[in-house]
């Protein structure tokens, strides 16, 4: 199975190289499971996006900018009027709410030499394989409250709220962008169950009827306990009852006089 998964995102890579995605891509179901979930997005890596921007000599990283798609289409700009990346943080956007800020910053894939097919059969290196192609979205859920931190905070992201994704070619160098995606379509983590609509099991019963029947449960448990301790007085007496009367037998035959015998 892990075979299939690698072969498949060598597929996806190849539909980059062609051209026919310049947007972040919401990682394969193969590739995820579980995708996205309340809190993240797994999105594909950008493999061979930016091949074309890439100069020998250069150094280059790539942010990953995260937005609400409820943020106005003015605020959605990356960059400032000198082609500096923005460095707005998950805090000064609420989030994302008021526009992009910077969830990541990772090194540009490399395309011309992925992952090696011999690692896949290691299951303790598929981890690995499938970090290089994939990239999560609200993975760390301790840098907003962490004073020490220092790196590019990714938060988790609020679950059932639409999101949009761009990545954004850096010359680390200069630090100008050099180029970018467009925002990818909207993604939209999943929803809460409310504790009444949780599917339960067995016999998906809702949560007022998990409480009903735990209160007939209780009264038959009720019910039950004093019937056996209706029971058990009975036998008790019954029992009392017979040792009365087997005590009053022995007396009345310890009094009973005794025949004598004469002597003659």
């Amino acid at each position: 199975m892990c075979s299939r998964w690698v072969v498949l995102a060598f597929y996806c890579l190849g539909q980059l190289c062609a051209g026919q995605s310049l947007k972040p891509q919401i990682a394969a179901p193969e590739l995820a499971t579980n995708n996205p979930t309340l809190t993240t997005v797994a999105l594909e890596k950008p493999f061979c996006m930016f091949d074309s921007s890439l100069y020998p000599n250069k150094s280059y990283v790539i942010y990953l900018y995260t937005m609400k798609e409820s943020a106005s289409a003015i605020s959605s700009l990356v960059t400032t009027t000198n082609s500096k990346p923005l460095n707005s943080t998950f805090q000064q956007t609420s989030g994302g709410k008021l526009g992009p800020y910077k969830a990541a910053m990772f090194n540009v894939p490399n395309c011309a030499s992925p992952p090696k097919f011999t690692d896949v059969g290691d299951v303790n290196k598929v981890s690995d394989v499938l970090k290089q192609y994939l990239f999560r979205v609200g993975d760390d859920g301790s840098c907003l409250y962490d004073p020490n931190f220092l790196a590019v905070c990714n938060p988790p992201l609020t679950p059932d709220t639409t999101y949009r994704f761009k990545y954004v070619l850096v010359d680390s160098t200069e630090g100008i962008m050099k180029d970018q995606t467009l925002w990818s379509d909207p993604i939209k983590t999943r929803r809460a169950k409310l504790p009444l609509k949780i599917d339960t099991w067995p016999g998906r019963r809702s949560g007022g009827m998990i409480v009903i029947t735990s209160i007939l449960s209780v009264l038959v448990f009720l019910l039950l306990a004093g019937l056996l301790a209706s029971v058990s007085s009975a036998v008790m007496g019954s029992e009392a009852s017979s040792a009365e009367i087997k005590h009053v037998s022995q007396t009345i035959q310890q009094s009973e006089p005794r025949p004598q015998l004469s002597s003659e």
